[in-house]
């Protein structure tokens, strides 16, 4: 490495130093993350990005930002720490990539632009505002997400597009898909490498991808908690950020697995391979033609859903897309016959301020013909009481024999029973913007967004 070559560096590291000093003493909660990044020279952009492990910087233009104004420089670290706290560059999937950039980009610069802080202040332009108000018109926060669906909505024309990327463009996302590209480039290397050594390191890749994103996701969760120590001290500006850490910190649900919450465990007509010996059966077939030494069990216990009642608010506040989409999601988990018995006895209950309509599930095709013809009764208030009463009464009219529990889906705004009831409750929250919803001591509580509910949209 000749002198030049290592002054470059040191004059960038220093750059960056002294952003995330100014940044450390504007906004302590952010010393952990401040200290998830170290640095790196990289000539391959002519700006700066981050791969989630480094800040790759071209040293030329930190100097250039850096003598123009240092708050930009301020901007741009904080602009790619939030990325990482968020988990943008991890979280591409199969978005466009151009449009899920830009996202991630009015995301963060929202937060940036919010903060009263001398070390990241400068004029918002209009064009900035309009977008922000125009956003917040259908989204509580700005999350990633929620613009990237938004945008894709908007059906933005190339024109358009191109100046929504140039007004919050701050730094290079080509570091976002580094490793992706890495497998690609071994994937047309196949002929001169083995096959074998080409996996091996797509796993390795793969592995450090998913370690970086465990490791923001740990730093995202600390900074949630000292950021609620620091709320009142940052008082309204604290709001959006605390908000959107909320939702990207939030646990997942597979909503698959969360049903098996809700199987009983029953003999079921059908042979249990696990419970005998081949060996024993094959040989007295082979000793004695056709006599086994040893039968098959008929009956094997297994784990399905005998009976349940799903309970869908369709008050006027929660929408009739929503609901579809719940209901979607949850025939095709259902619909799979492994989660049948051959009786089944599932209630699925609409209501709003009162029970609308009570529909008997007995089987898979009932199941199907009910989606069919589905349509939405009711648009009044909430109140969860009713359904509670109204499955407390066909309990007393035997109407159930082991009743597992109740799936209630809602928006979440309504008055709960006082008391306890003799089963399961759950009660399902879809939201795209978390809220810190409280139910009773003895309910579960299951906060799903648009991203938990995809199985359906995938087998379509």
């Amino acid at each position: 490495m000749n002198e030049n070559h290592q002054r470059l560096i040191q004059i960038g590291n220093a750059i960056l130093n002294a952003s995330r000093n100014e940044l450390y003493l504007s906004l302590r909660f952010l010393d952990i993350a401040l200290s998830g990044l170290r640095y790196e020279m990289n000539l391959s952009s002519l700006y700066v990005g981050t791969d989630g492990e480094k800040v790759l910087f071209n040293p030329r233009y930190l100097v250039e930002r850096y003598q123009s104004d240092p708050v930009l420089v301020n901007r741009l670290y904080l602009h790619m720490l939030l990325h990482c706290i968020f988990r943008h560059p991890f979280h591409m999937g199969e978005r466009d990539e151009a449009l899920w950039g830009v996202s991630c980009d009015i995301a963060v610069e929202s937060i940036i632009d919010s903060l009263p802080l001398k070390a990241t202040r400068l004029v918002v332009s209009d064009r900035r505002n309009e977008m922000y108000e125009s956003l917040k018109k259908d989204l509580k926060v700005l999350s990633a997400e929620g613009i990237y669906r938004k945008l894709s909505e908007q059906k933005l024309t190339d024109k358009e597009f191109g100046k929504l990327q140039l007004e919050f463009w701050v730094d290079d996302h080509v570091f976002w898909e580094h490793k992706k590209e890495e497998n690609q480039n071994n994937d047309n290397q196949n002929d001169n490498n083995s096959e074998n050594q080409d996996q091996t390191e797509q796993e390795q890749n793969q592995e450090k991808q998913k370690q970086l994103e465990e490791k923001w996701q740990q730093i995202g969760e600390k900074m949630e908690t000292n950021l609620e120590s620091f709320s009142k001290e940052m008082g309204e500006n604290a709001g959006d950020l605390l908000q959107l850490l909320k939702i990207e910190n939030r646990e997942k649900y597979d909503y698959r697995r969360f049903l098996e919450k809700f199987v009983t465990l029953k003999e079921d007509m059908r042979v249990d391979d696990d419970a005998y010996d081949y060996i024993f059966y094959t040989y007295g077939l082979t000793l004695y033609g056709n006599m086994p030494l040893i039968e098959s069990l008929e009956y094997k216990e297994v784990k399905k859903i005998e009976e349940l009642v799903i309970a869908i608010d369709t008050s006027e506040s929660c929408e009739g897309e929503t609901i579809r989409r719940f209901l979607e999601e949850t025939y095709a988990i259902l619909r799979n016959s492994e989660s049948f018995f051959h009786k089944t006895n599932i209630h699925i209950v609409q209501c709003d301020a009162k029970v609308q309509q009570d529909t008997i599930i007995t089987s898979t095709e009932e199941l199907a013909q009910y989606m069919d013809n589905f349509r939405i009764l009711g648009s009044g208030g909430t109140d969860f009481r009713p359904v509670f009463e109204y499955v407390n009464k066909l309990i007393n009219e035997k109407a159930f024999h082991n009743l597992k529990g109740l799936i209630y889906f809602t928006d979440g705004y309504g008055t709960f029973p006082n008391g306890r009831p003799p089963y399961e409750t759950a009660f399902i929250f879809f939201h795209e913007d978390y809220l810190d919803l409280n139910v009773p001591p003895w309910a579960m509580k299951v906060v799903l967004g648009p991203e938990d509910l995809s199985i359906y949209d995938k087998e379509k």
